[in-house]
């Protein structure tokens, strides 16, 4: 996360992978493919560095800005020899855009060489980094991963195991995060305490595999072995899988982020034995028997509003259609950086089917507004292209907090719920009627699964920074 960013709540969701081929086969194409699956969260920047860990384990990296399939071509690959890596694809927010803050991080030291990638934020940052400056340490990018790199790599020259140099840093950062570290020999991965961030494992024939989503597995024809516990540190070595109970740092309580089913997870992704496209259909219905209203169609936005409105559709019999066609090439506004980027966005991202909607009374199923351009603007061409009457409703509650774990929901006075009712957002956005997720209802889509729903609720599973954080480095 960009130090800037952290009184704001405007984070980042990015996307970690790792590679381990224990035959020394290269795994520079699996993570390209892993990336590529993993795409959807982040589109800002992507990076790959891997190692020979039967030669000279030298890490060899190419990074860059833009998508994956941007950054690297067949060739760039072929030059990426190793049986060992780690490859992500990272989202920023505005000022934080820049080539030097793209992932993985490469460090080296007097132990060998680290690479690391990260999705989530640490929320004491800023207080490591200062102290990290104070003994003379010299940071080349503002992103706090490199905080996370550097405890590490300080922690290693007091310990016999890069694990346990891990399990001490652990015991420093605090926030939410999903690693995938590479030393010379090992490929780690790590979840934060509360499991906030999702982190996999899977494996085919003699290559082990790290994911943020099992998609990404999938993607590259290997099995789903399981999900890495909050507070686990697992390794993988020459000899496979090494997970040691003494490696976990344990949380009293769980905090898998809701927002992951809600609307960042692709929907064949399965997170913590919960499956995504299951828990977006139990939304849908949810919010049938909440709201229920008088229709002809029932049309989800792309993405993730669809599966939510299929289960609208089964649940109030209303008729399930296709009302929009999505241009696949441009990325999510959600997470656009600049508010007049995001407003342009939506006009060449989605177009109006006119022949499904036009003379009917729609409902409109998404997964969240936030500032409320984008719901304004797609209900406007809805009505331009003949709907009746238009209805919407949100598979999530209102977002009336910033996070401070990783998710782009903003400051306060950018959320149009914070300091609007629901009828003036309705109003606001042209809906006929509009309808939340009820909070209450947010356990039906994972069970017992412990949740963060801070965004919702202000009920934060940590402690948070303050607004007079000290940016004096940025």
């Amino acid at each position: 996360m960009d130090y800037k960013k952290i009184i704001t709540g405007m984070g980042e969701e990015c996307g970690v992978f790792g590679a381990y081929d224990m035959d020394g086969g290269d795994v520079a194409s699996s993570i390209y493919y892993g990336l590529f699956a993993l795409q959807h969260r982040g589109q800002e920047s992507c990076g790959i560095a891997v190692t020979d860990t039967y030669g000279e384990r030298k890490v060899h990296s190419k990074k860059g800005l833009g998508l994956v399939n941007e950054v690297f071509d067949e060739e760039s690959l072929k030059l990426l020899k190793g049986n060992l890596g780690v490859g992500h694809v990272r989202y920023s927010t505005a000022g934080g855009t820049r080539a030097e803050n793209a992932m993985p991080l490469v460090l080296n030291y007097v132990k060998g060489t680290l690479a690391i990638a990260h999705n989530g934020n640490i929320t004491n940052a800023v207080e490591l980094r200062h102290e990290l400056e104070y003994t003379g340490a010299i940071f080349q990018t503002t992103i706090d991963s490199e905080v996370i790199a550097y405890h590490i790599a300080r922690e290693r020259l007091n310990t016999k195991k890069v694990e346990e140099a891990v399990k001490r840093a652990m015991k420093k950062i605090e926030g939410g995060y999903a690693l995938v570290i590479s030393s010379p020999r090992k490929m780690i991965g790590v979840r934060d305490p509360f499991g906030l961030k999702p982190l996999c494992i899977g494996r085919r024939d003699n290559t082990y595999f790290l994911a943020s989503e099992s998609c990404a597995i999938a993607a590259v024809g290997a099995e789903f072995v399981r999900d890495v516990k909050p507070g686990e540190i697992v390794s993988f070595t020459k000899h496979g899988e090494k997970s040691d109970v003494s490696m976990a740092i344990a949380s009293e309580k769980h905090a898998r982020c809701i927002f992951e089913y809600i609307y960042f997870a692709r929907t064949d992704s399965k997170i913590d034995n919960i499956n995504v496209y299951h828990a977006r259909i139990v939304a849908g219905r949810a919010l049938a028997q909440s709201y229920p209203v008088d229709a002809d169609l029932v049309v989800g936005v792309p993405d993730s509003g669809l599966v939510a409105a299929k289960g609208y559709s089964e649940q109030s019999e209303i008729p399930y259609g296709m009302a929009f066609h999505k241009n696949s090439y441009v990325g999510r506004t959600f997470i656009k950086p600049k508010q007049s980027q995001r407003e342009s966005s939506v006009k060449i991202k989605l177009n109006v089917i006119e022949e499904v909607v036009e003379g009917k009374r729609i409902v409109m199923v998404d997964d969240s507004i936030v500032r409320g351009t984008t719901s304004a603007n797609i209900i406007k061409m809805l009505k331009k292209a003949g709907a009746k009457e238009v209805h919407v409703r949100i598979s999530s509650p209102p977002f009336l907090y910033p996070c401070y774990f990783g998710t782009d929901v903003p400051s306060n006075e950018q959320l149009i719920a914070h300091s609007h009712t629901t009828e003036e957002i309705r109003q606001m956005i042209g809906a006929d009627s509009l309808g939340y997720m009820e909070i209450g209802k947010l356990k039906e889509m994972v069970g017992d699964l412990g949740y963060c729903d801070a965004c919702f609720t202000g009920n934060y599973p940590m402690k948070v920074p303050g607004r007079d954080v000290s940016l004096a480095f940025e």
